[in-house]
């Protein structure tokens, strides 16, 4: 038998026998419905503090290099804008009002925000001054990546990650090869946490992260304007946050279709 078909048949065995179909978030007005297939020995928690780990360790180094900062105007500003946005991350998934959330501002050059599992937030500096982003321009950055947090799309990824590795792993076994000297979680950790999202993630962060900074009174019309910086910004050397969120015109297209959606809780939000 073909090797490619067995560790296919292989990998579609073991997910369907391993994985579980979770609803990790509500649709929201946006209307995010798609079911998640997650690996059922992989844990919400365990995702959780695998990331927290590392999240620490980034917090930790930039501390001890004297980048991490806590008191500026700026860090001031960061992080009203997350209290906002997380107090309207309950409306998607009841639980995170449970989560240790934490935002930290680290001063670099670096165009780069990211939200890992469990509600980690880690913002650069240089994203917010060299793209020059308004307080509604920060939070549609924050507001998909939390999405990404609330979604599990970190957890789903490891899920996917398990299964190949799993079924490579068996596939060597039946077919006499060996089995694969991969390290399976170094491999499965780095797939689920350094890879880019699929580009149904980055739709589903998108839509979500629109709904959240609405309901937190930020202009939905912020991430039109949010991508168009983007997009010019990769146009040189593609900065980091690009290199797992490209910009396209198809993107900016969902977008506006979506606006009207989440506009009436912008406005209400403001009465």
């Amino acid at each position: 038998m073909n090797k490619t078909l067995v560790v296919s048949a292989l990998s579609a065995a073991l997910l369907l026998a391993g994985c579980q179909s979770v609803n990790t978030t509500s649709g929201g007005a946006v209307g995010v419905e798609r079911k998640q297939y997650m690996f059922s020995m992989l844990s919400s928690q365990e995702v959780d503090q695998m990331y927290a780990q590392s999240y620490q360790k980034t917090v930790g180094e930039a501390s001890s290099k004297g980048v991490l900062d806590k008191t500026s105007p700026e860090a001031k500003r960061v992080q009203a804008i997350a209290n906002r946005l997380i107090a309207q991350a309950p409306n998607f998934r009841p639980d995170a009002a449970q989560w240790q959330w934490e935002v930290n501002l680290i001063k670099s050059d670096e165009l780069n925000a990211n939200c890992g599992p469990g509600g980690k937030i880690i913002f650069y500096t240089g994203l917010i001054d060299s793209l020059k982003l308004t307080d509604d321009e920060i939070a549609a950055v924050m507001g998909h990546e939390i999405a990404h947090a609330l979604r599990e799309h970190g957890r789903e990824a490891m899920s996917k990650a398990y299964g190949i590795e799993m079924a490579k792993q068996g596939a060597g076994a039946l077919l006499g090869l060996g089995q694969d000297s991969l390290a399976l979680a170094d491999t499965v950790a780095n797939y689920g946490m350094t890879l880019p999202n699929s580009r149904a993630n980055e739709n589903e962060a998108d839509l979500i992260g629109l709904e959240l900074a609405a309901r937190a009174g930020y202009n939905p019309n912020a991430a039109i304007t949010l991508w168009n910086k983007m997009s010019k910004a990769s146009e040189g050397a593609p900065p980091e946050f690009m290199s797992t969120h490209p910009a396209s015109s198809s993107r900016i297209a969902s977008l506006q279709a979506a606006i009207p959606k989440v506009m009436p809780l912008y406005n209400s939000s403001k009465q």
